[in-house]
């Protein structure tokens, strides 16, 4: 009885002494069975292992090239083709869950066949292969992907061009957001064409 007292104590000790002995240094990550598992031996922008002798200051991220712009700092504003200067294309300050307040924003370009067309140009390159040549949710990618709408359906054909604005910038239900791709300007112009879309077209 007296030993089992005895034994279980050194257990009990050393699990105490391994507890303590294992808390003791918080950054190292233990062995490395297979170092190249875990360190790549290529230079990844955003890990920094060791000192890289080729780029400025042993970084493996490279500075910007000269003259680039901030994505943020895009122009908001353009010259229409009658020479008219549009300025209120804001930066876009409504976050995902604001649709309500997008329903209400106004399309700050002007409507114009130039306009649209170059909207059509733009929803062919960036939404027609979900959506359809004609909006009615029978693009390539919707034949895989369910759930993309008919513009011209009674839940759709009246939404506002504020709120298709909004809906590219943050996305909605299955669609991803698109603001990163398409620019203000761009977005504003193919909701011209969307809004050609939602009378059938």
């Amino acid at each position: 009885m007296k030993n089992s007292k005895i034994y279980f104590k050194l257990v009990l000790s050393g699990i105490l002494g391994l507890s303590l002995v294992s808390c003791d240094s918080k950054n190292d990550t233990g062995w490395e069975f297979a170092p190249n598992m875990y360190n790549s031996l290529g230079y990844e922008a955003q890990t920094q292992i060791e000192p890289n002798a080729i780029n400025p200051n042993g970084m493996n991220m490279r500075y910007p090239v000269a003259g680039t712009v901030s994505r943020r700092n895009y122009k908001t504003s353009f010259v229409q083709d009658d020479s008219t200067v549009i300025n209120d294309l804001m930066i876009y300050g409504l976050g995902k869950d604001d649709l309500a307040a997008a329903e209400t924003l106004k399309n700050p370009i002007p409507w114009s066949e130039a306009a649209e067309e170059e909207g059509k140009v733009l929803y062919e390159r960036n939404c027609q292969h979900c959506h359809g040549a004609g909006g009615a949710g029978d693009g390539k990618v919707a034949a895989k992907y369910k759930g993309v709408p008919n513009y011209a359906a009674d839940a759709y054909k009246n939404m506002t061009m504020g709120h298709v604005f909004h809906v590219i910038t943050h996305g909605k239900g299955r669609m991803w957001s698109h603001g990163a791709q398409v620019l203000p300007e761009e977005r504003w112009k193919i909701t011209h064409y969307v809004q050609r879309l939602q009378i059938g077209g």
